[in-house]
Protein backbone atom coordinates (compact mmCIF):
# COMPACT_ATOMS: atom_id res chain seq x y z
CA UNK A 1 0.00 0.00 0.00
CA UNK A 2 1.06 3.27 -0.54
CA UNK A 3 2.53 5.30 2.32
CA UNK A 4 -0.60 7.81 4.01
CA UNK A 5 2.68 10.73 4.38
CA UNK A 6 0.96 13.74 2.64
CA UNK A 7 -2.50 12.14 3.05
CA UNK A 8 -5.26 13.89 5.28
CA UNK A 9 -8.22 12.18 7.66
CA UNK A 10 -11.12 13.97 9.64
CA UNK A 11 -12.27 12.01 12.59
CA UNK A 12 -15.82 13.47 13.97
CA UNK A 13 -16.70 12.55 17.44
CA UNK A 14 -12.76 12.34 17.92
CA UNK A 15 -12.46 13.28 21.80
CA UNK A 16 -12.98 9.90 22.96
CA UNK A 17 -13.92 6.00 22.55
CA UNK A 18 -14.10 4.81 18.91
CA UNK A 19 -12.90 8.59 17.93
CA UNK A 20 -9.59 8.59 19.34
CA UNK A 21 -8.99 5.17 18.82
CA UNK A 22 -9.45 5.70 15.06
CA UNK A 23 -7.63 9.02 14.99
CA UNK A 24 -4.86 7.48 16.89
CA UNK A 25 -4.55 4.58 14.42
CA UNK A 26 -4.47 7.02 11.52
CA UNK A 27 -1.86 9.23 13.07
CA UNK A 28 0.02 6.31 13.23
CA UNK A 29 -0.77 4.92 9.84
CA UNK A 30 1.01 7.93 8.67
CA UNK A 31 -2.13 10.41 8.43
CA UNK A 32 -2.39 14.30 9.32
CA UNK A 33 -5.08 14.06 11.43
CA UNK A 34 -7.91 16.83 11.79
CA UNK A 35 -10.29 15.88 15.19
CA UNK A 36 -13.41 17.77 15.45
CA UNK A 37 -16.08 17.30 18.23
CA UNK A 38 -17.90 19.29 20.50
CA UNK A 39 -16.12 19.53 23.40
CA UNK A 40 -12.77 21.83 22.22
CA UNK A 41 -10.28 20.02 25.39
CA UNK A 42 -11.20 16.71 24.98
CA UNK A 43 -9.75 17.00 21.68
CA UNK A 44 -6.92 19.02 22.51
CA UNK A 45 -6.57 15.80 25.63
CA UNK A 46 -7.24 12.92 22.60
CA UNK A 47 -4.51 14.91 20.79
CA UNK A 48 -1.49 14.77 23.19
CA UNK A 49 -2.69 11.02 24.18
CA UNK A 50 -2.50 9.95 20.81
CA UNK A 51 0.94 11.44 20.14
CA UNK A 52 0.01 14.41 17.86
CA UNK A 53 1.39 17.71 17.59
CA UNK A 54 0.99 21.06 15.83
CA UNK A 55 2.39 20.28 12.58
CA UNK A 56 0.58 16.88 12.03
CA UNK A 57 -2.85 17.40 14.06
CA UNK A 58 -5.29 20.17 14.63
CA UNK A 59 -8.58 20.33 17.07
CA UNK A 60 -11.68 21.86 15.43
CA UNK A 61 -14.62 22.30 17.85
CA UNK A 62 -17.62 21.64 15.70
CA UNK A 63 -21.86 20.50 16.13
CA UNK A 64 -21.68 18.18 13.08
CA UNK A 65 -25.68 18.78 13.12
CA UNK A 66 -25.35 22.38 12.94
CA UNK A 67 -24.54 23.48 9.18
CA UNK A 68 -22.76 26.68 9.93
CA UNK A 69 -20.38 25.30 12.39
CA UNK A 70 -19.87 22.28 10.16
CA UNK A 71 -18.48 24.81 7.37
CA UNK A 72 -16.34 26.33 9.60
CA UNK A 73 -14.88 23.19 10.53
CA UNK A 74 -14.06 22.31 6.36
CA UNK A 75 -12.83 26.10 6.29
CA UNK A 76 -10.08 25.08 9.25
CA UNK A 77 -9.19 21.86 7.74
CA UNK A 78 -8.26 23.21 4.08
CA UNK A 79 -6.50 26.14 5.90
CA UNK A 80 -4.71 23.82 7.90
CA UNK A 81 -4.29 20.90 5.52
CA UNK A 82 -5.39 22.07 2.08
CA UNK A 83 -6.94 18.91 1.22
CA UNK A 84 -8.64 15.82 2.41
CA UNK A 85 -8.49 12.19 1.76
CA UNK A 86 -10.47 10.02 4.43
CA UNK A 87 -13.43 11.60 6.46
CA UNK A 88 -14.48 8.88 9.24
CA UNK A 89 -18.28 9.96 10.33
CA UNK A 90 -17.59 8.77 14.04
CA UNK A 91 -19.97 11.39 15.92
CA UNK A 92 -23.03 9.84 17.40
CA UNK A 93 -24.93 9.36 20.13
CA UNK A 94 -28.21 7.80 21.30
CA UNK A 95 -31.56 8.47 23.25
CA UNK A 96 -32.92 7.43 26.99
CA UNK A 97 -33.68 3.41 26.92
CA UNK A 98 -37.52 4.37 27.53
CA UNK A 99 -40.61 3.13 25.74
CA UNK A 100 -41.33 4.86 22.32
CA UNK A 101 -43.53 6.83 23.18
CA UNK A 102 -42.51 8.42 26.41
CA UNK A 103 -39.46 10.01 23.94
CA UNK A 104 -39.94 13.75 23.73
CA UNK A 105 -39.43 15.32 20.05
CA UNK A 106 -36.42 16.99 21.17
CA UNK A 107 -34.78 13.64 22.12
CA UNK A 108 -35.59 12.58 19.15
CA UNK A 109 -34.46 15.14 17.04
CA UNK A 110 -30.56 15.72 19.00
CA UNK A 111 -30.14 11.40 17.74
CA UNK A 112 -31.00 12.33 14.03
CA UNK A 113 -29.46 15.94 13.98
CA UNK A 114 -25.73 14.26 15.43
CA UNK A 115 -26.15 10.46 13.75
CA UNK A 116 -27.59 11.29 10.27
CA UNK A 117 -27.85 15.08 9.76
CA UNK A 118 -24.16 15.47 10.74
CA UNK A 119 -22.92 12.47 8.72
CA UNK A 120 -25.12 14.00 5.63
CA UNK A 121 -23.42 17.55 6.21
CA UNK A 122 -19.96 16.60 7.06
CA UNK A 123 -20.31 13.90 3.83
CA UNK A 124 -21.41 16.76 1.82
CA UNK A 125 -18.47 19.22 2.28
CA UNK A 126 -16.20 16.41 2.07
CA UNK A 127 -17.38 15.62 -1.46
CA UNK A 128 -17.04 19.11 -2.27
CA UNK A 129 -13.56 19.01 -1.41
CA UNK A 130 -12.99 15.69 -2.87
CA UNK A 131 -14.41 16.35 -6.14
CA UNK A 132 -11.95 19.87 -6.51
CA UNK A 133 -8.94 18.64 -4.89
CA UNK A 134 -6.00 17.37 -7.21
CA UNK A 135 -5.13 14.43 -7.34
CA UNK A 136 -9.45 13.73 -7.29
CA UNK A 137 -11.46 11.78 -4.77
CA UNK A 138 -10.96 10.36 -1.54
CA UNK A 139 -12.51 8.24 0.69
CA UNK A 140 -15.40 8.63 3.31
CA UNK A 141 -16.08 5.78 6.08
CA UNK A 142 -19.58 5.73 7.91
CA UNK A 143 -19.53 4.30 11.29
CA UNK A 144 -23.10 2.52 11.30
CA UNK A 145 -23.17 -0.52 14.42
CA UNK A 146 -24.56 -3.24 14.70
CA UNK A 147 -27.78 -1.69 15.62
CA UNK A 148 -27.88 -0.89 11.31
CA UNK A 149 -28.85 -4.86 11.20
CA UNK A 150 -30.77 -5.77 14.87
CA UNK A 151 -32.45 -3.16 17.10
CA UNK A 152 -31.88 -3.55 21.19
CA UNK A 153 -35.01 -3.20 23.27
CA UNK A 154 -36.23 0.91 23.40
CA UNK A 155 -33.42 2.11 21.10
CA UNK A 156 -35.50 3.76 18.22
CA UNK A 157 -33.85 7.02 17.58
CA UNK A 158 -30.13 5.24 17.75
CA UNK A 159 -31.72 2.36 15.53
CA UNK A 160 -33.92 4.19 12.78
CA UNK A 161 -30.36 6.53 12.52
CA UNK A 162 -28.24 3.70 11.67
CA UNK A 163 -30.30 1.95 9.54
CA UNK A 164 -30.49 5.74 7.54
CA UNK A 165 -26.81 5.68 7.60
CA UNK A 166 -26.37 2.16 5.53
CA UNK A 167 -28.61 3.76 2.68
CA UNK A 168 -26.25 7.10 3.13
CA UNK A 169 -23.55 5.17 2.67
CA UNK A 170 -24.53 3.16 -0.62
CA UNK A 171 -25.72 6.38 -2.23
CA UNK A 172 -22.38 7.83 -2.09
CA UNK A 173 -20.58 5.22 -3.23
CA UNK A 174 -23.08 5.27 -6.00
CA UNK A 175 -22.51 8.97 -6.49
CA UNK A 176 -18.95 8.84 -5.95
CA UNK A 177 -17.96 6.60 -8.84
CA UNK A 178 -17.04 9.00 -11.25
CA UNK A 179 -14.90 11.07 -8.66
CA UNK A 180 -13.16 8.82 -7.55
CA UNK A 181 -14.54 8.94 -4.33
CA UNK A 182 -15.07 5.52 -2.32
CA UNK A 183 -17.59 5.17 0.81
CA UNK A 184 -17.91 2.18 3.29
CA UNK A 185 -19.78 1.60 6.51
CA UNK A 186 -18.22 -0.37 9.70
CA UNK A 187 -20.37 -1.42 12.01
CA UNK A 188 -19.48 -2.12 15.70
CA UNK A 189 -20.45 -3.97 18.10
CA UNK A 190 -19.31 -3.65 21.99
CA UNK A 191 -15.85 -1.83 21.98
CA UNK A 192 -15.20 -1.21 24.84
CA UNK A 193 -15.61 2.56 25.42
CA UNK A 194 -17.25 5.25 28.02
CA UNK A 195 -20.37 4.15 26.13
CA UNK A 196 -20.09 0.82 26.44
CA UNK A 197 -19.81 0.52 30.13
CA UNK A 198 -23.32 -0.47 31.30
CA UNK A 199 -22.85 -3.44 28.97
CA UNK A 200 -20.12 -4.79 31.74
CA UNK A 201 -22.30 -4.28 34.19
CA UNK A 202 -25.46 -5.77 32.39
CA UNK A 203 -28.03 -4.64 30.20
CA UNK A 204 -31.23 -5.52 28.64
CA UNK A 205 -31.80 -8.53 26.06
CA UNK A 206 -34.40 -9.24 23.78
CA UNK A 207 -36.45 -11.29 26.04
CA UNK A 208 -36.49 -8.33 28.70
CA UNK A 209 -33.68 -10.37 30.62
CA UNK A 210 -30.71 -8.60 32.10
CA UNK A 211 -27.07 -9.78 30.88
CA UNK A 212 -23.08 -8.89 31.15
CA UNK A 213 -22.21 -8.80 27.52
CA UNK A 214 -18.94 -9.05 26.38
CA UNK A 215 -16.33 -6.49 24.83
CA UNK A 216 -13.22 -6.11 22.43
CA UNK A 217 -10.46 -3.51 22.60
CA UNK A 218 -11.42 -0.30 20.85
CA UNK A 219 -8.17 -0.52 19.30
CA UNK A 220 -9.21 -3.24 17.23
CA UNK A 221 -11.67 -0.86 15.74
CA UNK A 222 -9.01 1.53 15.10
CA UNK A 223 -6.66 -0.46 13.26
CA UNK A 224 -9.72 -1.55 11.25
CA UNK A 225 -10.94 2.18 10.46
CA UNK A 226 -6.89 2.27 9.16
CA UNK A 227 -7.50 -0.94 7.38
CA UNK A 228 -10.50 0.59 4.92
CA UNK A 229 -8.81 3.93 4.83
CA UNK A 230 -5.64 2.59 3.16
CA UNK A 231 -6.98 1.19 0.39
CA UNK A 232 -6.50 2.40 -3.01
CA UNK A 233 -9.43 3.81 -4.37
CA UNK A 234 -10.11 1.51 -7.15
CA UNK A 235 -10.96 -0.79 -3.76
CA UNK A 236 -13.51 -0.62 -1.36
CA UNK A 237 -15.03 -2.22 1.54
CA UNK A 238 -18.54 -1.12 1.32
CA UNK A 239 -19.82 -2.86 4.51
CA UNK A 240 -17.27 -4.46 8.09
CA UNK A 241 -18.97 -5.88 11.09
CA UNK A 242 -16.44 -5.70 13.71
CA UNK A 243 -17.67 -7.18 17.27
CA UNK A 244 -16.78 -8.95 20.26
CA UNK A 245 -16.43 -12.23 19.32
CA UNK A 246 -19.41 -13.50 22.30
CA UNK A 247 -21.72 -10.98 22.25
CA UNK A 248 -25.31 -12.01 21.68
CA UNK A 249 -26.15 -10.57 18.16
CA UNK A 250 -25.31 -13.93 16.04
CA UNK A 251 -28.11 -16.17 16.72
CA UNK A 252 -30.88 -16.36 18.86
CA UNK A 253 -30.75 -14.72 21.65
Amino acid sequence: MNSAKTKVALVTGAGTGIGRAAAKALLKGGYQVVLTGRNLDKLEKAITDIGGNQSNCIAVACDVGKPDEVKKLFTALSNKFGRIDVLFNNAGMGAPAIPMEDLSYEQWMNVVNANLCGAFLCSQEAIRMMKAQSPQGGRIINNGSISAHAPRPMSAPYTATKHAISGLTKTIALDGRPFSIACGQIDIGNAATEMTERMAAGIMQADQSIKVEPRMDVNHVGEAVLHMAQLPLESNILSMTIMATNMPFVGRG
